[in-house]
């Protein structure tokens, strides 16, 4: 079978990037599987891939890249194409939508994956009714804006299914989609053989991410601020980039935060580091599925999350692999944030039974039990629970 992994970039950093790279690269062992990246703007993948995978790119956006007058004039100028009301409408050009338009009317694949709703959208509307078209939904229903809501009441229907992360999620997909298509559970994936094992050792709190309005780190660094004079040996890293590092590192100046909160950039063995942490924090407002909880996890790192939409509430089980905080308590759910941090940093014992107990957990999310999921949805049988 001939399968194609569609997504607006594969040479990013971003969970969606790592989980569609983690899919092509399971789903290689036994398919001719390819990753179309609509945007090249680096020259080597962040994360990992099976060398059986053939990436191509629709557009070069690297410095340097050559391209001829109509082409510069095309990629200066807003897609018409790509839908509105999704937010990552922002990388697509006309010179995008004319390279999509002739991908998607001359796929020759059996099986076109799409990883956004916008290009979940083209799939149904312009890929060839001959190919199989999959698209994946990596937010809840109500993150997304009203026009978005619309455009796929009007269009969802013509895709022959749909895969989102989250119980919750497959059931408000199914409840406004009447009209189709099937909504399938099926979470991402890690590769569990592939990683390291915290040795639970290091006073370090790890949390990984773009740094954006929506993942407020600026609560976690309040709330760690509140508790670090009394663990003054702890660490928190932030590993990441964005355009709220400035106000960050504001942040972190005028709490005088500079010798415990460090800024550790991005990388590309997330796992790696948090290895190297007896803590993982997530202090998201909200998350798709969270996959930085069963990255954590795979690590064997208990993770504090803020109890957002929707994933971490899924995964994490309050008490047992981690703890899960109220996120609509005072002054932004940030004392109650600082508490959790408190009683899991002065509890050594406690933080080792939430450990054994996550790296359990983890194996739910291992590629070898997520990947006969998509096995099934492939071969067209019923998808496992």
């Amino acid at each position: 079978m001939r399968i194609s992994l569609l997504i607006t970039t594969a040479y990013g950093m971003g969970g969606t990037i790592r989980t569609t790279l983690t899919l092509a690269s399971y789903l290689a062992r036994e398919h001719e599987v390819e990753v179309v990246s609509v945007n090249r703007h680096r020259d080597k993948e962040f994360f990992p891939v099976d060398p059986k995978v053939r990436m191509r790119w629709l557009v070069d956006t690297r410095e340097g890249a050559r391209a001829g007058p109509l082409a510069r004039a095309l990629a200066g100028r807003s897609s018409l194409l790509f839908p509105r009301g999704d937010r990552g409408r922002g990388a697509y050009t006309l010179r995008s939508d004319a390279a999509l338009w002739r991908y998607l009317r001359t796929l020759g694949s059996d099986v076109l994956i799409t990883t956004r709703p916008g290009l979940n959208l083209l799939a149904a509307r312009h890929a060839p009714r001959r190919v199989t078209r999959i698209g994946m939904e990596h937010l809840h229903f109500g993150a997304h804006r009203p026009a978005l809501h619309q455009a796929m009441l009007r269009t969802y229907p013509r895709l022959d299914a749909l895969v989102v992360l989250t119980e919750a999620d497959r059931a408000d997909y199914a409840k406004a989609l009447p009209r189709g298509p099937a909504v399938h559970r099926i979470p991402n994936a890690l590769v569990m053989a592939d990683l390291p094992r915290s040795r639970m050792d290091n006073r370090v709190i790890a949390a990984a991410g773009r740094f954006v309005a929506v993942k407020s780190y600026d609560r976690l660094i309040r709330a760690f601020g509140q508790v670090v004079a009394a663990f003054p040996d702890w660490r928190l890293r932030l590993y990441g980039s964005g355009p709220e590092e400035e106000a960050l590192r504001r942040l972190v100046h005028e709490l005088d935060l500079h010798n415990h909160v460090l800024f550790m950039g991005r990388t590309a063995d997330v796992e790696g580091e948090f290895a190297k942490a007896s803590l993982v924090a997530l202090t998201s407002r909200f998350e798709g599925f969270g996959m930085t909880v069963a990255e954590a996890f795979g690590c064997g790192v208990p993770v504090i999350s803020f109890d957002c939409p929707r994933g971490p509430r899924e995964i994490v089980q309050s008490g047992h692999n981690g703890v899960l905080v109220p996120s609509d308590g005072d002054d932004d759910g940030v004392p109650a944030y600082a508490a959790a941090l408190r009683r899991l940093m002065e509890d050594g014992e406690l933080r080792r039974k939430l450990a054994a107990n996550a790296l359990v957990s983890a194996a739910d999310y291992d590629i070898e039990r997520i990947g006969p999921r998509w096995d099934a949805l492939l071969a067209g049988s019923r998808v496992p629970a």
